[in-house]
């Protein structure tokens, strides 16, 4: 047995030493496509099997566990660039952070100022926010300043927050106490507004009229103005009643545009109790009645079945406006005759629906008879108001 043993061993070393030694992940092992497929039966092996062949043509199959270290693998994964600061931007912060906290010296208002034009993106408005702590911090102990910074500076750091879309950054610009030194306002709150306006965000409208109640920032007409577009623009109906109860009780003036949107809305929505209060609302501020007030107006005659003042509703405003804006009448009319009929429809509910269309069917053409009646050209096609079905 021992000689049987020995025999073996020296075979082994011929065998050897005649070879190179093969590593596990040398350039003399090479995988195939075919053999690297996972094990049959097994959507998620937990290890492949490889079969790799040595150079002399021998081949050796070994097992990789999928919890091997990522670092063996290369990976084509895109990576997301991560976005840098701009150098302007790092550059004025350091040098005001070494003047407040290495120099202890207050630093010239100008580095400020260039800092938020600067800012283009969020991380630069994260070193400005750091920069505004820093500066608030150094205001109080050492030049005993308590007050917060001047309001102009607060609406041009919002404005940069809009500009970059750092939204939640610029929504502390209307906290009432902060570290930042900010003082709340209407006029940061108006930059939010119109970003909300532009993207048509109604969810951020309501966060930035909450903020303005809680820290007790007076509404204005502006205010007003943003939010009953908004609320136009993304038929949030219930929002506009929400809120215009509060401007009309917090005594806000509402600008003309204001009553042209809220009394459109309601014209639309078909709600001849709303349109009248705020008729009667336009009417206490000495606002003229326009051609957006008019047309709501006379919508709010058809939904009543009264076509004649509807008529006279509308000759009314042709005697008031300018010989200029007289064919803005007609357009108005097109547009009534053949968008709002659907649209105030649709708004019914299903079992009044039938109802309104033929009414409006049968008295808008009984208001345009009238129009000619009182010497009104009125060149409007009246066809798909007659033909169409309006309940599609």
């Amino acid at each position: 047995m021992l000689k049987t043993a020995a025999s073996n061993v020296g075979r082994l070393a011929r065998v050897f030493k005649h070879s190179q030694p093969a590593l596990l992940f040398s350039d003399r092992f090479h995988l195939s496509a075919a053999d690297s497929s996972p094990l049959s039966g097994s959507s998620d092996p937990p290890c492949l099997v490889h079969r790799r062949h040595l150079s002399s043509g021998a081949k050796i199959d070994f097992t990789v566990s999928n919890v091997m270290p990522r670092a063996l693998f290369s990976s084509e994964a895109a990576v997301e660039p991560k976005v840098e600061t701009t150098e302007t931007v790092k550059e004025l912060y350091d040098k005001i952070l070494k003047s407040v906290n290495v120099q202890r010296t207050a630093p010239p208002n100008a580095w400020l100022w260039s800092l938020i034009e600067s800012c283009a993106n969020v991380e630069d408005i994260k070193l400005l926010f750091d920069v505004l702590q820093n500066l608030r911090r150094f205001r109080l102990s050492n030049l005993r300043i308590h007050d917060n910074f001047n309001e102009n500076l607060c609406r041009e750091v919002a404005k940069a927050c809009v500009r970059v879309g750092a939204i939640d950054f610029g929504k502390k610009a209307l906290w009432k106490h902060n570290v930042y030194g900010l003082t709340p306002s209407v006029g940061s709150a108006h930059h939010l507004l119109m970003y909300a306006k532009q993207n048509n965000d109604a969810n951020l409208m309501v966060e930035v009229v909450e903020l303005l109640k809680k820290n007790d920032v007076q509404l204005r007409g502006g205010t007003a103005d943003l939010v009953f577009s908004i609320c136009y623009n993304t038929d949030e109906w219930d929002l506009i009643s929400k809120y215009s109860k509060r401007f009309i009780r917090e005594g806000v003036k509402l600008w003309e545009t204001s009553f042209n949107a809220w009394m459109e809305f309601s014209a639309q929505r078909g709600d001849t109790k709303s349109v009248w209060y705020i008729e009667m609302l336009r009417m206490d501020s000495g606002r003229r009645r326009n051609l957006s007030t008019s047309f709501s107006c006379t919508k709010a005659f058809l939904l009543e079945r009264n076509p004649e003042k509807a008529a006279e509703t509308i000759y009314a405003l042709r005697e008031m406006l300018p010989e200029a804006k007289n064919p803005g009448i007609l357009v108005e009319l097109q547009k009534l005759v053949s968008h709002w009929t659907v649209k105030v429809i649709k708004c019914q509910k299903e079992e009044d629906r039938k109802d309104l269309a033929a009414a409006l069917q049968a008295d808008i053409p009984a208001m345009i008879t009238k129009l000619v009646e009182l010497g009104l050209e009125v060149n409007v096609n009246t066809e798909d108001l007659l033909t169409k079905d309006l309940l599609c």
